[in-house]
C-alpha cells in the first residue's frame, strides 16, 4: 500500500476502543441475556475460540461471560446443537462460529482434504493404510448414526500409536478429526466435552447441499468482515486464516483505490512509532468520535472489572495488546512452570477500557472453592480501595458463574 500525505493519525485510546467496540467489550455486561442475545454477540466478535483447558471453566464459556454476565452455558449448547445458528470449526483454532459463514468454508474444506497426502504427520496417525481407515470411519457413522472417538476400538498390542503427548491419536480418531477438518463430519455435540461426529450432509443437510462461493466472494468476505476493526493486511488475514497476506494485500489496495478504504497511522499506548493500517471509509466519523474522547474517560479506579479468558480475542495478538494496551501478556500454560513470569493460567483484568492487573487463578471443585495465588497490578495503576473492591466484586461473580461457593486471594 502506498503511503499519502496528509494521513490521518489515530491515537491509540481510539484504535483500543475501536477493538473493544468491536469484540463487545464496551458494551454494558449486565444487559439481559437470551440466546438471541448471545446469537448476535458472537456475529459481531466473529468467533468465539474453544479450548479444552479447564483450571475456572472452559475459555469459550469466560469468553462469553465477561462480555454478558447473565450467559449460561446451556445457551451456547442451544445454539450449537439445537438451533443451530452456530457450528463448530477451525479459525485459528477450533471455534463456534455463525453458520450464515458455512459457504466460506468450503474453501477451507478442499485445503484440508489435501492434507493427507502431502503430511507424515497426518499419514503417521491414519495407521498403515489411510484410505481404507477414513473410508471405515465414514461407513460406520453411515451406517450407526452420530459417533465418538471412544466408538472405535484400537489395537494397541499390534498397531503401538505414536508417542508425543496430546497428539498422540489412534487411526480412528485421526480419521474422525481428518472427515471434520474437511467438511465431511460435523460435530453435534459433546458429552463431557468429547466431540460426537455426524455426516454433514444428514446433521446440516441445508448448509450442506449450499455450493462454496467463488474464490473472489472468499476473499472479500474474509477481508471486509476482519475490516470491522482498524487492521493491516496481515491482521487482515490472520483473523479468520482463510486467506494469506499476499490476498489481503491485494484486496486493500483494489478497495483503497475504490475509496472503501483509508489508510491511517495508528499511534502506540508507549508513545513508540506509530504504524500504518486501514480502516473502513464508513468507519471514519466512529474513529473521530473514538479520538475525541480523553484517554483518561477509560481509566477508572471504581468501574466494573472484567476478567479475561487467556483465549480471549482481545489477548490473540501479543504485539497488538502490547501497542494498544501497553499490556504485555503470554499464555504460560506451555512453558515450563521454573521459567514462568505469572502462572499456568493468568487472566487480565479489564477495567473500563484498559488492562489494569492480572490474576492467577484455580477452582477447587473438590472443595468448591475458588482460590486466587496471586494479584498482580500493572505499573502505574494504584491498588486503590474502590478498585481492590471491584476485583472483589469480579470474583464474586465469577466464582456464582462457575459454582464455587466462596473465593480466597491467597496473595493480593
Amino acid at each position: 500500500m502506498g503511503m499519502r500525505q496528509g494521513m490521518t493519525t489515530i491515537p491509540a485510546a481510539a484504535a483500543r476502543r475501536a477493538l473493544l467496540e468491536a469484540q463487545g467489550l464496551l458494551d454494558a455486561p449486565d444487559r439481559r441475556a437470551s440466546p438471541a442475545t448471545l446469537q448476535r454477540l458472537v456475529e459481531q466478535m466473529g468467533y468465539v475460540q474453544i479450548d479444552t483447558i479447564n483450571v475456572v471453566e472452559r475459555a469459550h464459556h469466560l469468553t462469553l461471560f465477561s462480555r454478558l454476565h447473565e450467559y449460561e452455558p446451556r445457551m451456547l449448547a442451544h445454539l450449537l446443537e439445537r438451533k443451530r445458528s452456530l457450528w463448530e470449526h477451525w479459525t485459528h483454532d477450533a471455534s463456534a462460529i455463525p453458520t450464515m459463514w458455512y459457504p466460506h468454508w468450503k474453501h477451507r474444506f478442499e485445503r484440508y482434504r489435501g492434507r493427507i497426502q502431502r503430511h507424515a504427520w497426518w499419514r503417521a496417525r491414519l495407521g498403515h493404510d489411510p484410505e481404507r481407515t477414513i473410508a471405515m470411519v465414514r461407513e460406520r457413522i453411515e451406517r450407526d448414526g452420530p459417533l465418538q472417538s471412544r466408538d472405535f476400538e484400537h489395537d494397541h498390542a499390534n498397531h503401538p500409536l505414536p508417542e508425543d503427548g496430546w497428539w498422540g491419536w489412534k487411526p480412528a480418531k485421526a480419521a474422525l478429526e481428518h472427515l471434520w477438518r474437511g467438511g465431511e463430519l460435523v460435530i453435534t455435540r459433546r458429552i463431557n466435552f468429547q466431540k460426537v461426529y455426524d455426516l454433514t450432509e444428514r446433521a446440516m443437510s441445508e448448509l450442506h447441499a449450499l455450493p462454496p462461493t467463488s474464490a473472489a466472494e472468499h476473499v472479500d468476505w474474509a477481508c471486509r468482515s476482519a475490516m470491522e476493526r482498524l487492521a493491516t493486511p496481515g491482521e487482515i488475514a490472520a483473523f479468520w486464516h482463510a486467506i494469506d497476506p499476499p490476498a489481503a494485500r491485494r484486496w486493500c489496495e483494489e478497495a483503497l483505490r475504490r475509496g472503501e478504504l483509508i489508510e491511517v497511522m495508528v499511534e502506540t499506548a508507549d508513545a513508540g512509532k506509530p504504524r500504518r493500517a486501514v480502516a473502513l471509509s464508513s468507519r471514519e466519523a466512529a474513529l473521530r468520535r473514538l479520538s475525541r474522547r480523553s484517554d483518561r474517560d477509560g481509566l477508572t479506579d471504581s468501574g466494573a472489572m472484567r476478567m479475561l479468558s487467556p483465549f480471549d480475542p482481545v489477548l490473540r495478538d501479543r504485539k497488538r495488546c502490547q501497542r494498544l494496551f501497553g499490556f504485555d501478556y503470554r499464555f504460560e500454560a506451555f512453558t515450563p512452570g521454573p521459567k514462568r513470569r505469572f502462572g499456568y493460567y493468568v487472566m487480565p483484568l479489564l477495567q473500563g477500557e484498559h488492562l489494569v492487573g492480572r490474576i492467577d487463578p484455580k477452582f477447587h471443585r473438590d472443595r468448591g472453592e475458588l482460590v486466587v495465588n496471586r494479584v498482580w497490578w500493572e505499573r502505574g495503576i494504584r491498588p486503590t480501595k474502590a478498585r481492590t473492591n471491584a476485583l472483589s466484586e469480579a470474583l464474586e461473580r465469577l466464582a456464582g458463574f462457575i459454582g464455587a461457593d466462596r473465593v480466597r486471594i491467597e496473595r493480593a
